[in-house]
């Protein structure tokens, strides 16, 4: 059997949030229902940030009491305090995903809160979940590999809060490049740090393609045995708070490099793509993806007829 990887679609929260159109909760809605009809069972759909400062991302509650339970899929809500804990605790999420930033200077911008106050909060959180329930927890090391505002990133932070969450039993750690300054030997040496210092948690991996390495980087990954990957459909998305950080790597790219590569996903590529073109234009713009553009290959259509005997010679001599 070939191997199985697991793409996470952050494209419903991750890909709208830094977007220009706010989108309304029907059209989101309808972007989450595209994306699990193509296979994808596990999505970020929400996000329980201040409105005010995200308006991109208000309505979380709305969107999860209209979604139906679907056995089998994963909705995920990201948080980023225990203000935003309790308000996700108040809707159907089946997980939580708690962020906290690599570096003081974008984790002040990004939720008002230095490195340590974020360890603390997702502390308070773990607590809470572990002592009165709620949706399992996962984590995202935010600007793990390069911050907008104090340049390179020690891997001593990022470990460090590897070893906060070891520490909490959170189960999944996902190492993230929140403004795409990765490289395919960066990421295997993150993932080995971050491997050594938290051993009982699944890894999983964000790249955005702002410098277009993000497939390079995922291939990277998944070459060091990570076996979970975040996408946005379309290629949308980015942070309000990283400058010029620009699109995930989109769903449907980074399919198409997997399964040519022999590995299994789950996800029907044409339903991918036609996602991508429709989310893109409810942006009203043109889709980032490279399938998008270029569509798969081989294309799906039937085969030419072969020809009856005879012809082919024929043809062969019709230019003498």
């Amino acid at each position: 059997m070939s191997r199985r990887i697991e793409i996470v679609d952050v494209g419903p929260r991750d890909g709208l949030q830094n977007e220009g159109v706010a989108l309304t909760v029907e059209d989101r809605l309808e972007f989450i229902g595209r994306l699990e009809a193509a296979g994808v069972r596990r999505l970020e759909a929400v996000s329980f940030v201040n409105p005010k400062r995200v308006p991109q991302m208000a309505g979380a509650e709305a969107i999860m009491a209209a979604l139906p339970h679907a056995p089998g899929r994963s909705r995920i809500g990201l948080v980023l305090n225990f203000q935003g804990w309790e308000r996700l605790k108040t809707t159907r999420c089946d997980e939580a995903n708690v962020v906290v930033c690599a570096t003081d200077s974008f984790g002040l911008r990004n939720q008002n809160a230095d490195t340590a106050r974020q360890i603390a909060a997702m502390a308070e959180i773990a607590a809470d979940q572990a002592s009165h329930g709620g949706p399992p927890l996962s984590l995202t090391i935010s600007v793990a590999f390069g911050c907008p505002f104090e340049g390179e990133v020690p891997l001593e932070r990022v470990v460090m809060i590897a070893r906060e969450a070891a520490a909490l039993n959170i189960p999944e750690i996902a190492i993230a490049d929140t403004i795409g300054a990765a490289d395919p030997w960066a990421v295997r040496r993150r993932i080995e740090a971050v491997r050594y210092a938290a051993p009982g948690a699944r890894l999983r991996l964000h790249f955005l393609d702002t410098r277009n390495t993000a497939l390079a980087n995922a291939a990277a990954g998944i070459d060091a045995g990570v076996d979970v990957i975040d996408a946005s459909c379309g290629g949308i998305g980015g942070c309000p708070f990283a400058p010029a950080a620009t699109g995930n790597v989109a769903t449907e790219d980074l399919v198409y490099m997997l399964e040519r590569g022999g590995f299994e996903t789950g996800l029907d590529l044409d339903q991918l793509i036609e996602t991508g073109r429709w989310i893109s234009s409810r942006l009203g713009r043109a889709p980032t993806s490279a399938l998008a553009r270029a569509g798969r290959f081989p294309k799906r259509h039937a085969p030419s007829p072969l020809p009856e005997a005879g012809e082919e010679a024929r043809a062969a001599g019709s230019g003498g």
